[in-house]
């Protein structure tokens, strides 16, 4: 038979341990973080595109988009290394693609802005900075309305420019984001590299020499 004293004194613990607030596990924690994080990435680069002022004209457009496409270039490459060395890669990878993704965009919607201010037949009408935005993000998706059309020569360079980096972006990048995962994860579980390994299996010289 049960001691009814050790019963109500389980019956008491429970009760206590039910009414604490459970803490969220590391997982969990960690993807929240990383969650936020990538929200304010892409909300500070939004507002920093409604708030910077982009009325210079067309040599600020090309200078833009040739110093962003840099800045693109070089975050992407600083975010693989850092999924390679977090302790949540994937999660990492997801926060390195939004911010990617986020910074490509604005960066394309500035250049079309200012390019519409520079030269006001550029496109099919006049384009405020939501404008812009929307004609980008309609190219990259290839919806493709046909309401907002490049006129100029230089806006369907500038249009078919963007194509080509967001067909890399959605390629190449996203493969190199895979591949830094899986690093990044086989870096934790300790299992040698690629490289390692066929080093390791052919052996060096003088261990061939000997044998």
């Amino acid at each position: 038979m049960s001691d009814p004293s050790t019963a109500r004194t389980d019956g008491a613990r429970s009760g206590q341990d039910a009414h604490r607030p459970r803490r969220l596990r590391p997982r969990r924690w960690a993807a929240l973080v990383a969650l936020t994080r990538a929200v304010l990435i892409a909300v500070g680069l939004v507002t920093a595109y409604y708030l910077l002022p982009l009325d210079e004209g067309g040599k600020a457009a090309a200078a833009l988009i040739v110093c962003g496409l840099v800045a693109v270039l070089l975050v992407f490459a600083w975010e693989v290394r850092v999924i390679t060395r977090s302790p949540h890669p994937r999660l990492r990878a997801i926060e390195a693609l939004a911010a990617t993704l986020v910074l490509f965009l604005v960066l394309f919607a500035s250049a079309y802005y200012l390019l519409d201010r520079s030269a006001a037949d550029s496109f099919s009408e006049p384009l405020t900075r939501t404008d812009a935005l929307y004609f980008t993000l309609t190219t990259f998706s290839t919806v493709g309305y046909g309401d907002i059309t490049a006129h100029s020569q230089t806006g369907r360079v500038l249009t078919m420019l963007q194509m080509t980096g967001g067909l890399l972006l959605v390629g190449v990048a996203a493969r190199v984001l895979a591949s830094a995962v899986q690093a990044g994860l086989r870096r934790q579980s300790g299992e040698p590299s690629t490289e390692s390994g066929s080093r390791t299996d052919a052996g060096t010289p003088d261990e061939e020499a000997r044998s």
